[in-house]
C-alpha cells in the first residue's frame, strides 16, 4: 500500500512540474519573440534562481511567475524533475525538429545507466564525459542512477541545447562542466574513466581539422561518428570504458574496415547490445549500445565478447533473465 501511495505521490509531483513549466513557457512565448525551447531554458532559470533578468511588463512577469508558484524543488525527486524536463524538451523539439535534436529515449538512458553502475562498482570516484551531451538527458539520467561521486562533463555547439543542459543540470542539482565547442576540437578536460555518447551521424564538414585525425577519410569528408571514437579514446584514461549508441550499420559503410582496425588497435570490444528494433519507426534507424574498454597494462581482453540482442524493454521477464547473464558476464570480465 505504501508503494502505491509513493507511486500516485510521484505521478503528482511529475505532473504538476511539467504543468508548471509547461504553462510558464507558454506564457512567455506568448509575450515574446522567444520559442518554446528559450522560453523553457528563462522558465528554468527563474525557478532555479528565484528570479530573471528578462525585461517584461508587469502583467507578463505575473503571467510568467504565476505557473511555477507552487513548485517546491526540495520536494521533488532529481528523476521526477529530470522526465519532467525532458517531456518539455520534447515538446519544443517538435516545433523545429533537426537531425542533430533527437533525444535518446529514456529506457535507453536508464539502461545504460544500469551498465555504468556495473563497470564503475569498485570505484568510489570516477569522472565521465559526454561529447556529445545535447539537452543533457543522457547524462544526468546516469548521475541520478548512481550513488557515487562523480565528476562529470559535457561537450555540444549548439547554444540551446547546451544552454537546456545547463538548466536542467542545476534544477536537478548536478555539478555539471559543460563546454560549448566543437567535441572534435580540444577539449580541456583531463583523460576520464567513463565516455558516454549518443554518437552524431554524418559527414564532419571541416576537413582541415579532421586531418588531424587517424580515422580521416581518405577523399572526401570524413564521418563525425567515426572521428567521436577517436577522440573519445584519445579521451579516455587507459583501462577506461566507451558506451557508445551506435546505427546497427555502423560497420558497413566503406570505411568500416579502417575503423575496425583502429578499434581493435586502440581498445579492446567488451560488448554489442543491439536495442529491440520494436523501439524504432524504421529499421536502418536501429542502434545498439557498444562497449569498449582502452588497452592498459594489466588488462586483458575478454576470451569472448558479450554479444545479445535485447528483448523488448516492456518484457520484464525476458529483461530480468538477461540482465542476470550480463551481470554473471560483467562480473567475470571486469574484475
Amino acid at each position: 500500500m505504501r508503494r502505491e501511495s509513493k507511486t500516485v505521490v510521484e505521478k503528482l509531483d511529475f505532473e504538476n512540474f511539467f504543468k508548471g513549466i509547461d504553462q510558464s513557457a507558454e506564457a512567455l512565448q506568448n509575450e515574446t519573440e522567444f520559442t518554446y525551447l528559450e522560453a523553457l531554458i528563462h522558465t528554468g532559470e527563474l525557478l532555479f534562481k528565484g528570479e530573471t533578468n528578462l525585461h517584461l511588463s508587469e502583467l507578463a512577469l505575473k503571467k510568467f511567475k504565476n505557473s511555477l508558484s507552487n513548485i517546491d524543488l526540495n520536494k521533488i525527486s532529481k528523476e521526477q524533475i529530470r522526465k519532467a524536463f525532458q517531456l518539455a524538451i520534447l515538446k519544443g523539439m517538435k516545433e523545429a525538429t533537426q537531425s542533430n535534436h533527437a533525444m535518446t529515449p529514456d529506457a535507453v538512458a536508464l539502461f545504460i545507466s544500469y551498465l555504468i553502475n556495473k563497470l564503475t562498482e569498485e570505484m568510489e570516484h570516477f569522472r565521465i564525459l559526454d561529447p556529445a551531451v545535447g539537452s543533457g538527458n543522457l547524462l544526468t539520467a546516469i548521475l541520478n542512477q548512481s550513488t557515487k561521486s562523480i565528476s562529470s562533463y559535457g561537450i555540444e555547439p549548439d547554444e540551446t541545447l547546451l544552454q537546456l543542459a545547463y538548466v536542467s543540470a542545476n534544477l536537478q542539482q548536478h555539478n555539471v562542466e559543460l563546454f560549448h565547442q566543437d567535441a572534435l576540437m580540444d577539449i580541456m578536460v583531463d583523460p576520464v574513466d567513463i565516455v558516454v555518447a549518443d554518437l552524431p551521424i554524418g559527414h564532419y564538414p571541416n576537413k582541415e581539422n579532421s586531418n588531424r585525425y587517424k580515422l580521416k577519410a581518405k577523399e572526401g569528408l570524413s564521418f563525425t561518428h567515426h572521428l567521436m571514437i577517436e577522440q573519445s579514446i584519445n579521451y579516455t584514461k587507459e583501462g577506461g570504458f566507451l558506451l557508445f549508441l551506435i546505427p546497427n550499420f555502423l560497420f558497413e559503410s566503406e570505411q568500416a574496415q579502417q575503423l575496425h582496425t583502429y578499434i581493435k588497435e586502440s581498445t579492446y570490444i567488451y560488448s554489442l547490445l543491439q536495442l529491440p528494433k520494436s523501439m524504432f519507426k524504421d529499421e536502418k534507424h536501429a542502434k545498439s549500445i557498444f562497449i569498449l574498454r582502452k588497452k592498459a597494462d594489466g588488462i586483458k581482453a575478454p576470451s569472448q565478447a558479450l554479444l545479445a540482442e535485447l528483448p523488448s524493454f516492456s518484457n520484464k521477464t525476458a529483461l530480468s533473465e538477461m540482465i542476470k547473464s550480463m551481470n554473471n558476464w560483467l562480473d567475470a570480465y571486469i574484475k
